[in-house]
């Protein structure tokens, strides 16, 4: 995928695009964003909360409503989520030059292109051959632009992609001020499945995978709350006086 060429497109499309808000392009691109975090992959889980944080988003209800929206005009294909534990999924669209938009299509090429130019498992190593007195990046094409970028994949290569052990998350989950019996759940959770997610796919950063689940139960304990105002205790809830002399005047 070319990072410049979506971007131009989908900006082309928002300025003939009247029915769009600067919330609604804001949000789009908070999830563009995620899209290329995850090398613009056909389908990604999103953290809602995290989205209307940086999408600047303080309603709820807005966030609904723009996402949906978003979905209906051919933007994206929004999958909610029930699961306080799994975030709802996203598909984008591919913006292409036509007047209507290439709905996700999957192209192997591109993707077997953008791995030869950064594979995904091979650490970042420099030549200890400077060009002009700078290092150079081996996969790096040497015309034209490089898919993604040499910043985020160097982050992504280091990043541990399981924890050490069960106590390892326990600290985690203390240290973030959160229950360890929840780290012991994450912990169950993942143990079971390998450490993959849904999809199949291996966990790549099980720190910000143990974040998501730390949001998503305050999100749902939040939601689930019982109302605290319940029916009044006061049985005489008119506080009329029980003994009334009917004999005096009103």
């Amino acid at each position: 995928m070319n990072y410049i060429k979506l971007l131009n497109a989908a900006f082309e499309k928002f300025f003939f695009d009247d029915r769009l808000n600067p919330t609604h392009i804001s949000l789009y691109m908070a999830l563009f964003q995620e899209w290329n975090s995850s090398r613009f992959a056909d389908e990604f889980f999103v953290n809602p909360r995290e989205l209307m944080r940086v999408a600047k988003i303080g309603s709820k209800s807005t966030y609904h409503r723009c996402v949906t929206d978003l979905h209906s005009w051919n933007y994206l294909s929004y999958f909610p989520s029930n699961n306080p534990y799994k975030g709802s999924k996203i598909k984008m669209s591919i913006i292409g030059t036509s007047d209507e938009p290439d709905m996700g299509r999957y192209n192997p090429e591109l993707e077997q292109l953008a791995e030869r130019y950064h594979p995904i498992r091979e650490p970042v190593v420099y030549q200890h051959h400077p060009t002009n007195g700078q290092a150079v990046y081996p996969h790096r094409p040497l015309s034209g632009q490089a898919l993604v970028s040499n910043i985020n994949n160097t982050k992504q290569v280091n990043i541990n992609k399981q924890p050490k052990g069960r106590q390892a998350v326990l600290d985690f989950f203390v240290e973030k001020n959160f229950n360890a019996d929840e780290g012991k759940k994450f912990f169950a959770h993942y143990e079971a499945n390998n450490w993959k997610t849904s999809d199949g796919k291996i966990i790549r950063d099980w720190r910000a995978l143990a974040k998501n689940w730390m949001d998503r139960t305050e999100l749902f304990t939040e939601e689930n709350k019982p109302n605290k105002k319940g029916a009044s205790q006061n049985r005489d809830n008119l506080k009329t006086t029980k003994t009334k002399d009917y004999g005096q005047p009103l």
